[in-house]
């Protein structure tokens, strides 16, 4: 099997064996070493995790082809708890005038599809933007990577999850979405990657409609209530309203304040 070839479903039929002679030409054909091989259990079956070493930066294999994403609403039936919380949210004049969860989430959230997309190694840990958004993709073509697309994103968090968070459809709503080293939101998702943990985060791809995997701490100190301080962990959750800061002239200067995820492109 070519590595083009690769899907998520491929991947996860193989035996170990052949899944770490894949893994090997894989990170060879990107100047990298295997440093992690292992199976987890992941929606009801094996998962093989690879993670590489490239030029002491570590990064996981994400399989393509084509993928689901985005989150169904029409299936997502919020606990009381999630209702409740919303309803004090919006009554103290947050979730942007929207009435209800479902209709918020249907606001902040990509919408269900499907998506055809490359094997790449995405680097398992995010890294501080050192250049302004524009400039960043330069500054790391220089160093043979490049920023996420947005559904890569998506994909490498969720990992074909069709959930609202990666750990599934709820959030410990009496504890807070940031710091720690607690909880599901600090474990290693499915591919192994350290991803959406801090809702003070905000990781930037390649859509500048959307930044992913925190807000930077806008509802948290904002005090919009603790569902909405939790929701930009989400896994679909782009963050439309800060990406418009992030992008627009209010967010010129503060680039330091963000970071993405650089990617391994593989040929």
């Amino acid at each position: 099997m070519s590595l083009p070839e690769l899907t998520l479903d491929r991947w996860r039929s193989l035996d170990l064996a052949t899944a770490g002679r894949i893994a090997h030409e894989a990170a060879a054909q990107v100047g990298g070493r295997v440093v992690l091989l292992d199976v987890v259990e992941h929606l009801g079956g094996p998962l093989h995790r690879v993670r590489i070493e490239r030029e002491g930066q570590e990064f996981a294999l994400i399989p393509g082809g084509t993928v689901r994403l985005g989150f169904d609403l029409d299936a997502f039936v919020p606990t009381p708890a999630q209702s409740a919380d919303y309803a004090e949210s919006a009554e103290e004049g947050y979730g942007y005038g929207r009435p209800d969860l479902k209709s918020y989430l249907a606001d902040v959230l990509s919408p269900l599809r499907t998506a055809t997309l490359a094997t790449v190694f995405m680097a398992v840990a995010d890294e501080a933007l050192t250049e302004s958004p524009d400039d960043m993709p330069a500054a790391l073509a220089a160093r043979g990577l490049r920023m996420p697309g947005a559904d890569e994103w998506e994909h490498a968090c969720g990992a074909g999850a069709g959930t609202l968070f990666r750990w599934g459809n709820e959030c410990p709503l009496d504890q807070p979405s940031y710091g720690g080293s607690g909880g599901p939101r600090h474990e290693s998702n499915a591919f192994g990657l350290h991803i959406a943990y801090d809702s003070y985060r905000t990781e930037l791809s390649g859509d500048p409609t959307a930044v992913h995997g925190g807000d930077g701490g806008e509802a948290v100190c904002g005090g919009y209530g603790d569902l909405l301080g939790w929701l930009p962990l989400a896994t679909a959750n782009r963050n439309p309203y800060t990406a418009e800061f992030t992008y627009g002239p209010d967010g010129v200067g503060v680039y330091e304040e963000f970071s993405t995820r650089p990617v391994l492109s593989l040929r």
